[in-house]
């Protein structure tokens, strides 16, 4: 076994993590769900700035989309093809794969025309400039 574990002096039952200890190496853990985008979102006078983490994704995989208020980013993780010609396993796989998207609404709608986007290092960089305010008329009561 190679996990270093220490002895709670204050466990309920210290016999029953001892028992659970011995049983660890035939536990299977069960993968995570699909991966997800983590986002920043901050404000300008003018426009919104997006930084979304999306590790191990080409930038042909990202799809950005953008309605009005509504901004969706998605992206398709795909995982290396496996060779076992050289007699190898595989003892271990953290890495997620699949399809992953993040929906988000803003306070002003997007000029879809200005939005300008760069992908590097993982990250994807939105900056969503605002579209001109409308300017409301107000309406005088007679």
């Amino acid at each position: 076994m190679n996990e270093l574990r220490t002895l709670d002096p204050l466990a309920l039952d210290p016999f029953d993590d001892a028992f659970r200890s011995l049983i660890r190496p035939w536990r299977f853990d069960m993968p995570e769900t699909a991966p997800r985008i983590k986002i920043d979102l901050s404000e300008q006078d003018g426009s919104y700035a997006v930084k979304a983490e999306i590790p191990g994704v080409k930038k042909d995989d990202i799809d950005v989309r953008v309605d009005g208020n509504t901004v969706t980013i998605s992206a398709e993780v795909k995982s290396e093809k496996e060779e076992k010609g050289n007699g190898g396993r595989v003892l271990r796989r953290e890495r997620q794969e699949g399809y992953a998207s993040r929906t988000f609404s803003l306070a002003c709608p997007v000029d879809e025309s200005k939005v300008e986007a760069s992908y590097k290092d993982g990250i994807l960089a939105l900056t969503l400039p605002k579209k001109a305010d409308i300017s409301s008329k107000r309406i005088a009561i007679q």
